[in-house]
């Protein structure tokens, strides 16, 4: 089984991680042997590619190359500076350019009133929560395949009790669940695997209007969706046709349920 930080090791190879994280990473490093040959062979790749796929230039392109740059250095005289004459705007110019900044204005206006909501701290708390529930010791609380003991479970650790089912027959293997503070509420989260992909499905009281858009932020994609009184968000780094897939089979159980 690989080690749960070979996701931020590979994100700390691509320099995609902040100070504190890499340094994290780092340490670990040290102390876990599989993520060392990770790294080795991240790095044993992108020598292969730079030695195989970037060959070095030939003797006549660097000959035209050196030729260009010493052209290039050569002081050349420059033109004695011409009078730029007055331009007279006639009024049909300036009422034209005050409609094209009206218009300017109001389109910006307007992308700041209907832009989607995955720009909100709501969407950026769900990126974070994923990604430090990949920390170990931190993705599950009950750990389980039974929908029967991780639903009961959620009674007593968050505000909200959703539908939980196992679709491994599907390839989406219900790993357990957990709760995390999210919107100010105690969210369940719902925790799948498919393949190597761990997805997070966020469940937390509708309270205000739903999030519609999906989005990707910091290589995780995120589907958002409601179900009567509950607001859902799918997290993973999985692709969008497997995320979308589980996302379908949640949906239509959730059709297939009475009203609670």
């Amino acid at each position: 089984m690989a080690c749960p930080e070979a996701l931020r090791v590979q994100a700390y190879f691509d320099g995609e991680l902040d100070a504190p994280a890499a340094l994290e990473i780092e340490r670990h490093v040290e102390s876990c042997a599989d993520c060392q040959a990770l790294l080795a062979d991240l790095n044993e790749v992108r020598s292969v590619v730079r030695r195989d796929l970037a060959p070095a230039p030939s003797a006549a392109l660097r000959a035209r190359i050196g030729a260009a740059l010493d052209a290039e250095a050569a002081p050349a005289a420059a033109p004695a500076p011409r009078p730029r004459p007055v331009r007279r705007f006639s009024p049909s110019f300036w009422f034209g350019a005050c409609s094209g900044l009206a218009a300017s204005a109001l389109a910006a206006a307007l992308f700041y009133l209907f832009a989607p909501l995955v720009g909100t701290p709501l969407a950026e708390e769900l990126v974070s929560a994923h990604v430090g529930s990949l920390l170990p010791g931190h993705l599950i609380e009950v750990e389980s395949s039974d929908h029967h003991t991780v639903k009961p479970w959620f009674a007593g650790h968050a505000d909200v009790s959703p539908a939980v089912t196992d679709f491994a027959p599907q390839g989406y293997r219900l790993l357990g669940g957990r709760a995390d503070y999210l919107d100010h509420q105690r969210a369940a989260v719902v925790v799948y695997q498919h393949g190597a992909h761990v997805i997070n499905v966020f469940v937390w009281e509708a309270r205000r209007g739903g999030l519609s858009r999906d989005a990707t932020r910091n290589g995780y994609h995120m589907v958002f969706w409601t179900d009567r009184d509950l607001q859902y968000c799918a997290v993973s780094d999985t692709g969008w046709d497997e995320l979308q897939g589980l996302v379908r089979l949640m949906r239509e159980q959730g059709a297939s349920e009475p009203p609670h």
